[in-house]
């Protein structure tokens, strides 16, 4: 448009940010170069100075006739510079018509950390473990039919453990950090160098032994070793820095036989108890099925048996599983699995795909809560529609979910996909509960653990789930950010309800595990929910495996912390690594749709759960209530005795009735480790010694007369004690002062009732219930009843209820 002015520009104003970033560089002695090649400002603004015309009667003196007033043509001069390259910050947006009006950008990693034009940030590993550099991706497939539990034929075979002395070791890895170690650092790929290949050199084509791999996320095999021709024994890598948990599992093997009958067997699993008892089988999954018939992840195995491991080395005692199977295929790739998998690279790649989604990305903004002990990012997704007005946006109640904790409960991350999926779709249902909340979604806690292969434990070689309460933000940064952004988000709203999602290793179905609600006012409110669930998905969930008592060991957990920071509704989903022993899907294993539709569930039970029509409520309460009677029949009936119901049974303590929860066999937590028991004994000294230097706030006048008569109280009832203390030690001939005797008495006497006007109303501040403001929990009483459609929400001429036996809604 001035091509004069704009030539000129070019010659004499240099980048801002280049000119910034060479004389910085300069300074500390980084750059070499003379000053005369570095872009000199001042020059230009020396011109200037002196000859402030001198662009005016360039280029723009043929406009001069046209702009009247010299600010104008200031103005416009000004707009000009503005929009050239090499003065636009790089910090500003403009509009479409490129007008003087910019915008700040939005920090980065705030909300546009995934972005097509950028590659996926790839994962950070312990510097200890070494990776492959192949790229290993699955497909999603849903089996036709369903996928029965082996049935045990009772002569199932029990293969003694030879080990190394009578075997051959075909696959090792070289280190694994166990305890007694600590992670130090971690960078992009793992270990430095030359990956090694681990698996046996194939003498030829004859060769018939497997090569094994499991140097890929989420990968766990520690050593294999070839018994016989074809029978392998497996064991498992530990969690990394400990010495224990043993579960998950998630390996490759390649050269394989189809004829052939191949036998594996575990050799160091940890848990006494396991699914695979009852029937589960493990999950295989062939390449040359997944590229040729679009097959997936499909549950395989014969002669299935789980036994204690008879080796005793004077250690802890192990548990082998082992099962036999034949291969589809000859020289092909498979690969064999506890449960699904889903990786950190799955994660990103749907997070990737939301972010550039036109439509998704208006109601659901992708944050960094914080980066983990490794560097990877634990991502926080927050899902509602956009507010007409302040008041709209800041009545909403908020959900908190959260997933992967323990990063071998792969469940849970199904679970959370198939509610993302749900409550991002156009549904009305959708469209509807991100108008009336706020979701909070922490879709990978420990993503660390899920990289590297681990069961249970984060970097750090601890249980998060039991370290919720920790002062040491650098050492546990995933939970720590969660429970003070769940903190603050406490102070902003009401936040209805939080549920962890995880996987259980010995329990079929689906539960919940709740925490007893002690205000009589919401009495056997926290099952509702539950119970919802349970009518929902009837042939998936199992009311009567939930269990809401708080366990002094649990005490760190998510639920329990969550719950003694005020949210009522707190709970850990548990989802098998099983199947199902109910309805029609009685006997069958659970495939990554029935997961996802628990997903949907939890969705369609919620606006169930804050109905304006309250007839499910109050009849889903009523069910309790008859529930818990029958219960505690059973208990005195157990007991022999006798008992009354018909009074104040609701008076007898919950826990008292619920057994513990049958939890994992790692409830108990192991503390700190060595090198961080003594930070954490720092920091609550420097805690306690802080509160104790601070200063005391400042006291209402109200505060301040009920601190005083407090303390005159106190006072007189000192000079009474101690004026009858004296009396007593008179001589017992010595008459007493009548006058004396009416101070005393009458003092005595009001402390002995407690009756002092004014001292219990300011111990006990009168708190104003209205119950008709809040009948219910997570009801709103001015909730639009249209924003329900009439044939699913809030019908008032709904139908009855159906009793606890039915589980469905008519």
């Amino acid at each position: 448009m001035f091509p004069a002015l704009e030539t000129h520009l070019k010659q004499t104003i240099p980048d801002p940010y280049e000119d910034f970033m060479y004389r910085h560089l300069q300074y500390y002695g980084y750059f070499k170069a003379q000053r005369g090649s570095l872009p000199n400002s001042a020059t230009h603004q020396h011109v200037r100075k002196n000859n402030p015309q001198y662009l005016l009667n360039g280029s723009l003196g043929e406009k001069d006739d046209l702009i009247p007033d010299t600010l104008q043509k200031e103005k416009l001069l000004y707009s000009h510079m503005l929009s050239l390259p090499h003065l636009r910050s790089r910090q500003l947006l403009y509009d479409e018509l490129d007008e003087v009006n910019p915008r700040l950008r939005e920090p980065q990693e705030l909300f546009s950390i995934l972005s097509t034009k950028r590659p996926l940030q790839a994962p950070r590993w312990p510097i200890e473990c070494e990776v492959i550099k192949e790229n290993i991706h699955h497909i999603e497939w849903a089996p036709p039919q369903p996928e029965y539990f082996y049935q045990p034929k009772g002569n199932e075979k029990v293969p003694e453990i030879v080990g190394e002395k009578k075997g051959t070791v075909v696959y090792q890895l070289d280190s694994v950090p166990t305890e007694g170690s600590y992670f130090t650092s971690s960078r992009v790929g793992g270990k430095r160098g030359i990956i090694k290949e681990l698996a046996v050199t194939l003498q030829g084509p004859e060769d018939n032994t497997l090569l094994f791999e499991s140097r890929f996320e989420s990968g766990n095999l520690q050593k294999a070793v070839r018994v016989d021709t074809y029978e392998y024994e497996l064991t498992l890598r530990t969690d990394l820095y400990t010495n224990k948990h043993t579960q998950w599992f998630y390996f490759r093997v390649q050269n394989t036989r189809r004829d052939a009958t191949y036998r594996f067997t575990i050799v160091n699993l940890l848990k006494p108890k396991s699914l695979y008892t009852v029937g589960m089988k493990p999950l295989l999954y062939s390449q040359l099925d997944a590229n040729t018939r679009n097959i997936g992840w499909r549950r395989e195995g014969n002669e299935i048996k789980y036994y204690k491991n008879n080796t005793d080395d004077g250690q802890q005692p192990f548990y082998c599983l082992t099962w036999t199977i034949q291969f589809p295929y000859d020289q092909d790739t498979c690969f064999f699995a506890h449960f699904y998998p889903y990786t950190y690279t799955d994660l990103q790649c749907y997070l990737l795909s939301v972010a550039n989604n036109p439509i998704q990305s208006q109601f659901c903004k992708l944050q960094t809560l914080c980066r983990s002990l490794a560097g990877n990012t634990v991502y926080l997704l927050t899902i509602t529609n956009p507010s007409q007005t302040p008041q709209e946006a800041a009545a909403k109640k908020a959900v908190v979910l959260s997933a992967r904790v323990h990063p071998g409960e792969s469940n849970g991350s199904w679970v959370m996909k198939g509610f993302l999926d749900f409550i991002l779709s156009n549904s009305p249902d959708a469209q509807l509960l991100r108008d009336i909340f706020v979701f909070k979604v922490l879709p990978m806690l420990n993503p660390d653990g899920v990289i590297v292969g681990n069961y249970r434990c984060s970097l750090a070689g601890r249980d998060l789930n039991r370290h919720y309460k920790t002062i040491l933000k650098e050492s546990f940064p995933c939970i720590w950010y969660t429970r003070n952004m769940i903190k603050r988000l406490l102070e902003e709203r009401e936040v209805l309800l939080y549920c962890d999602f995880h996987g259980h290793s010995r329990k079929n179905n689906i539960f919940l595990y709740g925490c007893n609600n002690n205000n009589r006012k919401y009495w056997l409110h926290e099952r509702v929910f539950p119970l919802m669930l349970c009518k929902n998905a009837p042939d998936k969930f199992s009311f009567h495996s939930c269990n809401f008592k708080v366990q002094k060991c649990k005490e760190g957990t998510g639920r329990v912390v969550m719950w003694r920071m005020g949210i009522l509704n707190s709970y850990t989903m548990e989802s098998t690594f099983g199947g199902s022993t109910l309805g029609n899907k009685r006997d069958t294993h659970f495939t990554i749709e029935d997961l996802k539709s628990l997903g949907y569930h939890v969705c369609d039970t919620l606006l169930d759960f804050c109905d304006p029509d309250q007839t499910k409520f109050t009849q889903c309460l009523a069910e309790l209530k008859e529930l818990l009677r029958q219960e505690i029949h059973k208990k005195f009936h157990e007991l022999g005795q006798d008992v009354d119901l018909e009074g104040s049974w609701s008076d007898i303590s919950l826990s008292d009735i619920e057994s513990s929860t049958s939890g994992s066999d790692s409830s108990l937590s192991d503390g700190l480790p060595v090198h961080l028991a003594n930070i954490a004994d720092e920091l609550t000294q420097k805690k306690k010694m802080f509160k104790k230097k601070k200063k005391k706030s400042l006291q209402t006048r109200k505060q301040r007369n009920e601190q005083y008569q407090k303390k005159n109280l106190m006072q007189k009832l000192k000079l009474t004690e101690d004026t009858s203390t004296n009396l007593n030690r008179r001589d017992k001939d010595t008459p007493l002062d009548p006058s004396m005797a009416t101070l005393i008495l009458p003092k005595n006497k009001g402390r002995m009732q407690n009756k002092k006007p004014g001292f219990t109303v300011s111990c006990s501040p009168k708190r104003t219930i209205n119950s008709s403001q809040e009948p219910v929990p997570g009801m709103k009483p001015n909730w639009p009843r249209s924003r329900y459609p009439a044939t699913k929400r809030g019908c008032a001429a709904m139908a009855a209820y159906p009793s606890l036996h039915i589980y469905t809604y008519p």
